[in-house]
């Protein structure tokens, strides 16, 4: 047993995409407080743990939908994949967010940006 699997999390968390890319359509983005603070969490269609948005990640899906507001984000396909981000001086497993191929409508090519794998579109359900 995995000790991460004994303290589920209502959140996606890094591990739980299995080093896949993942495209998904967003359903809503909610306000929820976490702690003492006060988060945008998306929600994706069909998926149950909501992705908690940190400025990188709002700023992306910002650039993909075209719009800052959140509202519009409704319907809007977006790629997660996991990569490592330094944080308090330690490199730190994280999520993404990058354009879902047929996306790319501003002039750039549609694609995996970075040299990153394919997104899978294989029907295969991601336990999240």
């Amino acid at each position: 047993m995995k000790i991460g699997s004994a303290f589920p999390s209502s959140y996606l968390k890094a591990d739980d995409l299995n080093g896949h890319r993942v495209t998904v359509v967003i359903d809503s983005v909610e306000m929820e407080s976490l702690g003492e603070d006060q988060r945008p969490v998306a929600y994706f269609q069909g998926k149950q743990k909501g992705l908690v948005l940190n400025k990188t990640n709002s700023n992306m899906i910002t650039e993909i939908a075209g719009t800052d507001e959140t509202d519009e984000w409704h319907g809007v396909k977006i790629v997660l994949y996991s990569t490592k981000t330094d944080f308090q001086g330690k490199r730190v497993p994280c999520i993404r967010v990058d354009y879902a191929p047929q996306a790319a409508s501003n002039g750039r090519p549609a694609g995996p940006r970075d040299g990153v794998a394919p997104a899978t579109d294989d029907g295969d359900p991601m336990p999240f």
